[in-house]
Order: structure tokens, then C-alpha cells, then sequence
């Protein structure tokens, strides 16, 4: 039910329920049915108001369903209603109603499902990989949610940026400048000379011949570094190591069809200041205490969960992990970000409460739920039934490039968004190269390009198809396909009210299924014209939305496979 016919059906119960109950102030919502024999919605407004009003549930389900069935408006929307259970309603929507859908599917094309723009900013900042490697395939999974769920957004009309936030400072930005030291002075990674943290994949050595070549590169925000070839200087190779994968990335994320609109680095919170600010703002607030020569934050006090004081600068000097991430966020909230979310593996579950505790000390008037995070499982990939681990140019792990270069894009995005981000997800490389109804990727971009097989089927009657009568489409499957047509805007909002762009890959798959099912069942060649324009019209929409959905996954939708 679009969402228009739900607003009238609710009106037209509130003025049953005041016909019957004039002091009554009804919270009415409508669900599904989960049994879809049920019918289309169902409403328990009779169980909530009868015990204040003395009534008996069923009785007053009857008389509400008697008073509405009376109102013309609700009568043109229904088909019928039933009391079931204790007092239960259960609502049939007329075949007009189901077929209300297509006349809006062409009208708002594209945007079939989008909200007008509210100027709403929100601020998604996902990936945010060290700087130390190829993008593996934990980054995959983020750069497919990240990207969807800001699309998801944009079609409910918020102003989305996408942020890229670089660790650019800290332990492992030294482990790389020693790896690529070590590399260029020709001692190998299996080599007891080798730093024990050190990074030992093949590109290592790539960054150590192009420094010593004195190679030029640029990042995607257009800083450019050239190696200066000294091996005595390590300031320059880690400048020019930083650099130099920061570049990487940058093409790893080209190659997955996706743009930032800013990047942002962590060692300019220290250049900048604004983590000494932070810090000291902090300390006049009162929130800190020294013990053991360290500064502590009294998280515990802040009210955001925290089950003890966390330390903010170590005994031997230099800020621990959250530090820097709060000075960050109040960035974010001073650049005019009040709505934020960020996307991370669950291993930064700790730092939440941390940061978030932060944020209150500091009396900016951030709510306690900023910034709100979305905390994704790893994955794990498989190919010929064995798990796969190792990518030879990364030494350690499987890369975006490898799933991309195995399966393209289309496969990748789709794969890593199908499931929660908060399960456990297993990338099967087999199944995503099959062409069968097992790989829901292909099932769905089938079904698409099925349909536009259909329509140049029938390309000299297209011209005709958008004013085409709809009243013949009445067959079981074809009430199907326009119910779950009419879905999609709720599964939008949905989406984006829970931050789970999966919702999108569940409706595709299900929208697809009652496609093949309609096709299978009901011919769209027949000789009767005004059914085969109806049926005309309604692949078209079909197609119009499922063309829709793909894109707010970053999944293109092929004309034909």
C-alpha cells in the first residue's frame, strides 16, 4: 500500500472511531498481515481502545468496520474487512487500489520512492582505512553499505556527504615507513633484519623502488608528494609511503565505482591544534584527573555507558585512540554535521562509549547518540569450497581488488549488502559467478533484462503503453507484483530509519520472484490488445522500480544478459 493510501485508510478510521467514541484519542497504525492470506493490512485499534471504553473487543472491531465500510472514501480504497483473533482488523484493498501503483510509478519514474529534499545535512563517514595497504576485503563491505546507505538517504531527502577519514598518525604509519626502509635497503620480509611489525606484502616493495626512482604521486584530494630517493631520511618515506597508498586506495574505490566528497586526515587534528583544544577544554571542564602520570577521562561520569575511566594520555606521553577521534567529531558538529553516522568493523565496539563521553564533557549540546555507528562482521571468503586468505600483493589478506577482478562490481556490492552488517557473512566466489536463480544478483538483473526483452517485443505498441487501461490486470500474480510494487517507498524509509540498505536486496529478490512467477503464468503477447498494453504497462514499472533499487545498491540494471 502506498503510503498516500495508507494516510487515507488511517483518516478514514479515526472518523469511524470518533463516530463511535467522541472522547476517544486513537493511535492508529497499520501493519502487514504476516500471513499474506490475511489480507493486505491489519490494524488493532479495537483491542486498544476497548478496555478504557468498557467494550468488548470483537464487538467494537465490528461496529468500526460497519461505520467504515459506510464512508465512501474508505470504500473505494477496500475490497472488505475482517475481525480476527480478539478483536483484530484485516483490510482487503480493492483491485483499483493495487493498481493505483502504476499510474505513480509514471509519474515519478527515477525518484518512485524519494521524499522531497528537507536540507537535512548528514555526514556518512565509512572505509576510513589506514594508510598502510591495499583495501581488504572488511573495506569492501564498508565501501558497499557506506556508499548505499548514503544514496538510501539522499532518496529521503537529506544533504549527504561522504567522508574518508585517513589514520595518517600513530604506531602503524611507523611500522610502514620502517617495512618500506627496510625494502629499499634490500632486506627481505622473511629476514630477521625485518621489523617485527612490518608490513610485507609485494607492494612494500613497489613503494621502495618508486622512492628510490624518485617517483611522483597524487592523492584523489590532489595532494602530491615526490620521493626525494634518500634512505637516510624517514620522514620522506613516510610522507611518500602515505602518499603512495593513500593513491592506492584512491584506484581501489575507483575501480568499485566510488566517489568521496572529502577527505580527511588525521595528523591535521594535530597541526591544526584542535586536539590539544580538545584536550585542554576537557580538563577545564573537570572531566579529567592525572593518576600514575597519566591523564584520565571520567567517562564513567558522562553518562554514555562506559564501565570505567579511560586513559587520554599515556604515561610516556602521546594521546591514546579516542582522543583524536573525539577532536574529530566536534569537527564534524562545527562544520554543521548534527546528524552523523559511521561505519566501522566491530572491533572499534570500545571506542563508542569513549568517544561519545568525549563529546558530552566538552557541553556543545551533542545528543549522547552522536555520532551513531553501524558495526560490521568480517568476512570471510570462499572459492572451490575452501576459504581463501591471501592475496599475493597484499602478503595477508584478500583485497577489494581481488573480489572486484574475480566477480566485478555489480556482484560485489550487491553480495556485501544482502545481509545484515552486524552478521556474519561467507563471500561465496562460485555463486556469485553462476548463472542461476541461486545467485540473487543475477536472478534479479535477469528479471530486468528480461523484461526489456519483452518490451521490444512488443516495440510497436510502446509509443501506446503509458496511457494504457489498467483495470484488466487482475490475475492473482499480477495483484502480487502491484502490491509488492507498491512496497518499495516503504521499504526506503525503512531502510534508512534503520540503517540496513539489505531491506533494498531482500525486496529486489522478492520483487523479481513475483515478476518470474507473473511471467510464467500469465502470456503478454495475447491477442486481446488492451490486456497486452495492461500487461505492457505493468512490466514496465516493474522494471522502472527494480532499476530504481539496484542503483541505491550501486548495481547497474543490464537491458540484457
Amino acid at each position: 500500500m502506498l503510503a498516500e493510501q495508507q494516510s487515507q485508510l488511517i483518516a478514514c478510521l479515526q472518523a469511524a472511531v470518533r463516530a463511535i467514541l467522541p472522547q476517544a484519542e486513537p493511535n492508529i497504525t497499520l501493519e502487514r498481515p504476516k500471513v499474506a492470506a490475511h489480507g493486505d493490512a491489519a490494524c488493532n485499534i479495537a483491542m486498544q481502545l476497548a478496555k478504557p471504553a468498557g467494550r468488548n473487543p470483537r464487538e467494537l472491531a465490528q461496529q468500526i468496520v460497519d461505520t467504515l465500510l459506510a464512508d465512501p472514501n474508505a470504500a473505494a480504497l477496500l475490497a472488505g474487512a475482517e475481525i480476527a483473533g480478539p478483536g483484530f482488523i484485516n483490510f482487503r484493498l480493492s483491485t483499483a487500489t493495487h493498481q493505483a501503483v502504476l499510474k505513480t510509478i509514471a509519474e515519478q519514474g527515477d525518484h518512485f520512492g524519494h521524499v522531497a529534499p528537507t536540507q537535512e545535512k548528514l555526514m556518512v563517514e565509512f572505509v576510513s582505512a589506514n594508510p598502510t595497504g591495499p583495501l581488504h576485503v572488511g573495506h569492501a563491505r564498508q565501501a558497499a553499505l557506506g556508499d548505499s546507505l548514503c544514496r538510501v538517504f539522499s532518496s529521503q531527502g537529506y544533504d549527504v556527504t561522504r567522508e574518508f577519514y585517513y589514520n595518517d598518525a600513530g604506531n602503524q604509519i611507523d611500522n610502514l615507513t620502517t617495512s618500506v626502509h627496510a625494502r629499499a635497503r634490500g632486506i627481505e620480509p622473511d629476514s630477521e633484519q625485518f621489523p617485527a611489525d612490518g608490513y610485507k606484502g609485494d607492494y612494500i616493495l613497489d613503494i621502495a623502488r618508486d622512492y628510490q626512482a624518485g617517483a611522483t604521486v597524487q592523492a584523489a584530494d590532489g595532494a602530491s608528494v615526490t620521493a626525494s630517493g634518500d634512505l637516510d631520511n624517514l620522514e620522506d618515506i613516510r610522507r611518500f609511503a602515505v602518499a603512495y597508498l593513500r593513491r592506492e586506495q584512491d584506484l581501489d574505490l575507483q575501480a568499485f565505482g566510488l566517489k568521496f566528497d572529502n577527505f580527511y586526515l588525521e595528523s591535521s587534528l594535530y597541526t591544526s591544534g584542535k586536539v590539544e583544544k580538545t584536550v585542554q577544554a576537557l580538563i577545564d571542564a573537570g572531566h579529567t584527573y592525572e593518576l600514575d602520570g597519566a591523564l584520565w577521562l571520567r567517562t564513567t561520569e558522562l553518562g554514555t555507558g562506559d564501565d570505567k575511566d579511560r586513559v587520554m594520555r599515556k604515561s610516556e606521553g602521546g594521546y591514546t585512540y579516542f582522543v583524536p577521534d573525539v577532536a574529530y567529531h566536534v569537527a564534524k558538529w562545527e562544520r554543521g554535521f548534527h546528524h552523523a553516522i559511521n561505519i566501522q568493523g566491530s572491533d572499534h565496539h570500545g571506542t563508542i562509549a569513549r568517544v561519545r563521553a568525549g563529546l558530552q564533557g566538552l557541553g556543545l549540546g551533542i545528543p549522547k547518540e552522536f555520532p551513531a555507528y553501524i558495526l560490521h562482521k568480517m568476512v570471510k571468503v570462499m572459492r572451490n569450497g575452501q576459504e581463501v586468505k591471501i592475496s599475493k600483493r597484499a602478503g595477508s589478506y584478500v583485497t577489494l581488488r581481488d573480489l572486484i577482478e574475480w566477480v566485478g562490481q555489480d556482484a560485489v556490492r550487491f553480495f556485501l549488502i544482502q545481509r545484515r552488517a552486524d552478521s556474519e557473512f561467507v563471500f561465496d566466489i562460485d555463486l556469485a559467478l553462476s548463472k542461476s536463480e541461486e545467485n540473487p544478483v543475477y536472478y534479479i538483473q535477469y528479471a530486468h533484462a528480461r523484461i526489456n526483452s519483452v518490451l521490444n517485443q512488443s516495440a510497436e505498441l510502446l509509443d501506446q503503453v503509458p496511457q494504457a487501461d489498467i483495470t484488466p490486470l487482475t490475475a492473482p500474480t499480477e495483484i502480487a507484483l502491484l502490491q509488492r510494487l507498491s512496497e518499495y517507498p516503504n521499504v526506503l524509509a525503512q531502510s534508512a530509519r534503520e540503517l540496513a540498505p539489505h531491506h533494498i536486496a531482500f525486496w529486489l529478490r522478492d520483487c523479481a520472484a513475483d515478476f518470474h512467477s507473473w511471467y510464467n503464468a500469465e502470456r503478454v503477447s495475447v491477442d486481446d490488445t488492451a490486456l497486452r498494453l495492461a500487461r505492457l504497462r505493468l512490466a514496465q514499472a516493474c522494471a522502472q522500480v527494480i532499476r530504481n533499487g539496484l542503483n541505491l545498491l550501486g548495481v547497474s540494471a543490464p537491458e540484457r544478459m
